[in-house]
């Protein structure tokens, strides 16, 4: 299912439940043909980047050999290998929980792959109790995310999850 770049400009950035409800819309519409990890997760990092207002990268790291490794993004280039535990993505992974996170700059051992990111929030990818990766959100803007984000967040990963192969 191809979407439209049209479809953007038919976002309504003032109300965030309507941004969280399209994108969940689209997300669905977007992997209902395809399950490969790999094109979907490319594309719904390009959805995500495209639809979220003030936003500066949107991507996935992927659980390989007991590190996340960098996998589909939108942004700046970033940082390759983080260790379980390590800055948000790091802690989001070994905890298994969304981190939303105002100030990054705060955040004890943060990893600054883009020196222009203040916000962030990552959101675990668990399938049958494993865990596959992390969602990665970075904002310019301190305090971008707060719990309409995350909730709104959680359904497109529960989304993406239910409809890709992870098989690698």
């Amino acid at each position: 299912m191809e979407i439209s770049s049209d479809i953007f400009s038919t976002i309504n950035h003032n109300d965030k439940t309507e941004t969280y409800r399209f994108l969940s819309e689209q997300t669905a519409l977007l992997l209902s043909d395809e399950s490969d990890n790999q094109a979907n997760s490319a594309n719904l990092s390009s959805l995500i980047f495209h639809t979220l207002p003030e936003i500066n990268w949107a991507g996935f790291y992927w659980m390989k050999q007991g590190e996340l490794v960098l996998g589909a993004f939108q942004g700046k280039p970033a940082c390759v290998r983080i260790a379980l535990g390590r800055g948000v993505c790091g802690t989001a992974a070994e905890t298994r929980q969304t981190l939303v996170i105002e100030n990054v700059h705060e955040f004890p051992g943060h990893i600054a792959c883009d020196s222009a990111s203040n916000s962030e929030i990552v959101l675990p990818l668990v399938k049958n109790g494993e865990l596959l990766g992390v969602l990665d959100i970075d904002s310019p803007i301190l305090s971008r995310f707060d719990e309409t984000d995350k909730q709104g967040l959680e359904r497109v990963v529960q989304i993406f999850v239910e409809l890709t192969d992870f098989k690698l």
